[in-house]
């Protein structure tokens, strides 16, 4: 019996960690997100309520590597053997989470070589890992704190590369391997190293709801879904349907978003001024900004898409070395407010308001449902 999860469009109270969600589907190339927060928080039941509103993938049939059909050059050898560009067999998939337990070995994250047939019969084959799997879809890892570092390591290596190269004995194979990479962990129970944080590209931190209503409406939720789980689903399966068909839409609209020149140079002062490592940060924060106006169905960046993401992506990166914390969200809210407005022109709306208007393009009560009496 499959269990009937909690639905995306049912979670109130965690705006910033839903639309962090949201923009890493509309653009897997983002990298992925991490996710703090004390346990009980509901990090667990946002990463696996996130699948409903992930729109399905095209996939050659049978293929365990779930190859695009459209990209023939990332095939694996088995498609290039059974198909071709002209003949080629076609199903729809659902986008699933894949788990990584914190027993996870190399070999089975990896992939490794059938060594009883290698024995056997001196051939090689290979078994795939976790890491094909996870091919297209989303490779889940909860409590990364506490995770091996170099299994951390190896994840983050490949869903840098896209690709997943073995090297055995007397044996090589590569193959594709783009996932939407989703990290929880609980700060209580330790930290991650500097290094990795550095290659997590956003990060939210949840804080516990203090609205009153909020947490009112929360226990109403939660005791409706827990009294009939199907019945509930239903109540938001509009709602679901029609953010999915935005992130559709967001995807076809991504690449025309442009960004002002007067952004770069916004992001670079920020970085610099504040003596952020490296570049990932500054890239981060353009992939995130031009993301976020796309879902809007904005083809133009808007400075307060550069400020939200700026959030984002400098709240877990360590500065000067590892020497200064990162850079809290008020320190951020600091520099944007200090923007001279005569070169810098600001806009005043709230940070959902856009948000919220999409999406009631399509249905009434918007992405976040909020009862206030």
């Amino acid at each position: 019996m499959v269990k009937i999860h909690y639905p995306f469009t049912a979670i109130v109270g965690q705006e910033e960690l839903l639309l962090g969600i949201i923009l890493n589907i509309i653009n897997p190339k983002m990298g992925g997100l991490l996710i703090k927060g004390v346990k009980g928080s509901g990090k667990s039941t946002v990463v696996y309520s996130m699948t409903d509103i992930v729109p399905e993938i095209d996939v050659l049939k049978d293929c365990k590597f779930n190859c695009d059909p459209e990209k023939t050059e990332y095939w694996c050898e088995d498609c290039r053997g059974k198909y071709s560009e002209e003949k080629k067999e076609i199903i729809s998939k659902e986008v699933v989470n894949v788990p990584v337990p914190l027993s996870i070995t190399e070999d089975r994250l990896l992939g490794n070589v059938d060594v009883e047939l290698l024995l056997k019969e001196g051939k090689h084959r290979f078994i795939p890992g976790i890491l094909a799997k996870a091919h297209r879809q989303i490779l889940y890892i909860d409590e990364v704190n506490l995770l091996p570092d170099h299994i951390v390591d190896d994840i983050l290596d490949v869903s840098a590369m896209g690709w997943n190269r073995i090297e055995r004995e007397g044996f090589s194979i590569s193959h594709p391997s783009e996932f939407l990479l989703i990290g929880t962990m609980n700060p209580e129970e330790g930290e991650l190293r500097p290094q990795i944080l550095d290659r997590f590209p956003l990060s939210v931190m949840l804080d516990s709801v203090t609205d009153e209503i909020l947490r009112k409406e929360i226990i109403n939720r939660n005791l409706a879904y827990e009294k009939d789980p199907a019945k509930f689903r239903e109540q938001f399966q509009q709602e679901t349907e029609n953010l999915k068909n935005f992130i559709k839409i967001g995807r076809t609209i991504l690449e025309e978003v442009e960004v002002n020149a007067e952004f770069y140079d916004i992001v670079v002062k920020l970085c610099a001024e504040n003596k952020v490592d490296g570049h990932r940060a500054d890239i981060g924060i353009i992939k995130t900004a031009r993301t976020h106006a796309a879902f809007e169905l904005k083809k133009q960046v808007e400075l307060r898409h550069i400020k939200q993401a700026a959030k984002f992506v400098l709240g877990h990166r360590t500065r000067e070395g590892g020497l200064s914390k990162p850079l809290t969200k008020a320190e951020i809210d600091e520099f944007f407010d200090n923007l001279k407005e005569k070169e810098f022109p600001k806009k005043t709306e709230k940070i959902y308001e856009e948000i919220n208007k999409c999406i009631n393009l399509f249905s009434e009560g918007g992405l976040i449902q909020q009862e206030k009496k």
